[in-house]
């Protein structure tokens, strides 16, 4: 088996137990207020201006109760979705009534407000990317979901813009196999700490 099918099949495996552990922690609601309240405490948090939050989907730190807080915060409030070709694109949140239940019951923009040009934003414009993600290890190695959305959209993050990932203490690894182009996180969140990641310097 050549190294990239070994490093490929180790994933697998990690990604497997990483999403059991996160389907099975208890007391997401509560645990995930405190990640997201850690977040929005950062001096990181305090000193951007434009913010992106990603929106849970399935069993991921829920961000959706706060972003109602981080709205009325003054800062100009960033969410994702995801076009036809798989790629990322953003959108200038304003109010959550602007959100609503789309493919596989995920909350996203609406549909009649994707393609207005004051709702788009540029990644290069994001001074703070919250980032998901199914398992971290204590470098900031990151593992995704294997399609590749947030490494491309990361790619051509402004260097100086921190990429902070959230994520239960379950789904913390001693170490993630990484391949040349998985990108570092600067820090990750859990409930019980903030673990400082390599980043991408």
């Amino acid at each position: 088996m050549s190294l990239e099918a070994s490093v490929q099949e180790r994933k697998n495996e990690l990604r497997k137990l990483a999403h059991a552990n996160r389907n099975a922690q208890e007391n997401k609601d509560e645990l995930s207020r405190r990640i997201v309240g850690a977040f929005m405490a950062l001096p990181q948090y305090a000193e951007s201006s434009t913010v992106m939050f990603y929106i849970d989907v399935r069993s991921e730190v829920r961000t959706r109760n706060d972003l109602e807080l981080a709205l009325q915060s003054g800062k100009t409030i960033v969410v994702p979705w995801c076009n036809a070709d798989g790629e990322l694109e953003l959108f200038r949140l304003e109010s959550m009534e602007e959100l609503e239940l789309g493919m596989y019951r995920i909350l996203e923009p609406r549909q009649e407000l994707r393609t207005l040009a004051e709702k788009q934003v540029h990644v290069e414009d994001l001074d703070l990317i919250m980032v998901p993600g199914v398992g971290f290890d204590l470098r900031g190695g990151r593992m995704g979901h294997g399609k590749g959305y947030y490494d491309k959209l990361l790619e051509h993050a402004r260097p100086n813009t921190a990429l902070v990932a959230l994520a239960f203490e379950c789904q913390i690894f001693e170490e993630i196999p990484v391949a040349e182009h998985d990108i570092f996180m600067d820090l990750i969140i859990t409930e019980n700490r903030i673990i400082q990641g390599r980043g991408r310097g």
